[in-house]
């Protein structure tokens, strides 16, 4: 077997080094990790701590380091632990989208994980739990509008970090005071928003799949409801609402892509004038590039579909003065279809097909009875005895 494919990491299966065993949020795929050199690239690595924190830091002892080594890290006070998610130079890529440079300050790797700082570290994370639950009592007996969603502990126990969700703004110095009185720790309270707490919770979105501020998210840009509308989405709060009970995310993956498209097809407001009347638009299929319109401004009435290239052309014949026999043209004159659900089918036909299928199981009964009178008769010439 080639020694780039086998079991690394702790992966859960075979995989090369820049795979990570997928029990976190936000994990990466080190595509580079092959490369040779790549670790000497530079000296930061990236680290991640309980769900969605990430942190970067230096590496100035020079440790062989590698995607999914746990390690433990600088921090104020004590040191935390935290795996290693990427090394080498797509970390400088990372560091983009923080908007920080390799010139700027971090925080050092101490050293490789050893067995005490594990129990340490497992030590701290069983009081998370626990924690929360009680630091929310006490929220409440402080009569203070906020929501304590999470609580992270450092992984030497020295430190918490308590995120949190309100409104408005909150005056919290009565709570650091009574939290470190309770736990003896060192507190620091963090304000995250509705997506930001879906993102550290987790969970599986209606479309089958985790939720993308789970699984990749970093950056949280605000959605509105015009992005709805440009993809012609009914405005459904249910629908569009996600399990932050915020707009979706996904609504602006593919809005500039209808916005570009939409460029093609006439404004709304444009009647079209023509030989038999008028026609006002009623809807638009921006992916084919089809434009519906209705000799009615209120209720669907004769819809035509035609392109938008034909109608920009009956725009510009209608500037001019001009008004066309029919919106369609050509051998699409005769292709035109009614809405009408009376015109299209019958009323009648399930009836036609209720005496059809009395009609074949008559005939059906009939042949079949004639077939057992001609089947009796053979037998009886047969059981009968030739005579002299």
């Amino acid at each position: 077997m080639d020694r780039k494919y086998k079991e690394n990491n702790g992966c859960a299966g075979i995989c090369c080094r820049g795979c990570g065993k997928m029990d976190a949020p936000l994990n990466t795929f080190d595509w580079l990790a092959d490369v040779p050199g790549n670790e000497q690239y530079t000296d930061l690595v990236e680290v991640q701590f309980k769900n969605t924190h990430k942190g970067y830091y230096r590496n100035s002892n020079n440790i062989p380091l590698q995607k999914g080594d746990i390690v433990a890290v600088e921090a104020t006070p004590g040191h935390d632990i935290g795996k290693v998610t990427m090394t080498g130079r797509l970390v400088l890529l990372q560091l983009k989208k923080t908007r920080l440079t390799p010139e700027s300050e971090f925080k050092r790797v101490y050293r490789k994980a050893r067995p005490v700082d594990m129990e340490k570290y497992e030590e701290a994370k069983a009081r998370e739990h626990d924690t929360m639950i009680r630091s929310r009592q006490i929220a409440k007996d402080l009569n203070l509008d906020m929501k304590i969603g999470d609580v992270e502990y450092q992984g030497d126990g020295q430190k918490a970090i308590f995120y949190y969700i309100a409104d408005n703004r909150v005056d919290f110095r009565q709570l650091i005071k009574v939290l470190a009185d309770v736990f003896k720790i060192k507190i620091e309270m963090k304000q995250i928003g509705a997506r930001q707490e879906a993102g550290r919770i987790g969970g599986i979105g209606p479309c089958g799949r985790e939720l993308c501020c789970a699984a990749f998210t970093t950056n949280f840009v605000s959605v509105s409801t015009s992005a709805a509308r440009f993809q012609d989405i009914s405005l459904n709060p249910q629908k569009l609402a996600g399990q932050c009970a915020k707009l979706k995310c996904c609504l602006n993956y593919e809005v500039d892509a209808y916005v570009e498209a939409s460029r093609g097809l006439p404004s709304r407001d444009i009647e079209l004038e023509t030989a038999d009347g008028t026609y006002y638009f009623f809807k638009s299929d921006i992916l084919r590039g089809e434009v519906t319109y209705s000799t009615d401004k209120h209720i669907p009435a004769n819809l035509v579909t035609i392109t938008g290239r034909r109608a920009f052309a009956v725009i510009e014949m209608n500037k001019r003065g001009e008004r066309p026999e029919s919106l369609l043209v050509g051998e699409n004159r005769s292709n035109k279809q009614s809405v009408d659900l009376l015109e299209q089918e019958n009323i009648n036909r399930f009836d036609n097909t209720q005496r059809s299928a009395k009609k074949r199981r008559k005939g059906s009964g009939g042949h079949n009875q004639e077939q057992r009178k001609g089947n009796g008769k053979r037998d009886k010439g047969r059981n009968e005895a030739p005579k002299g």
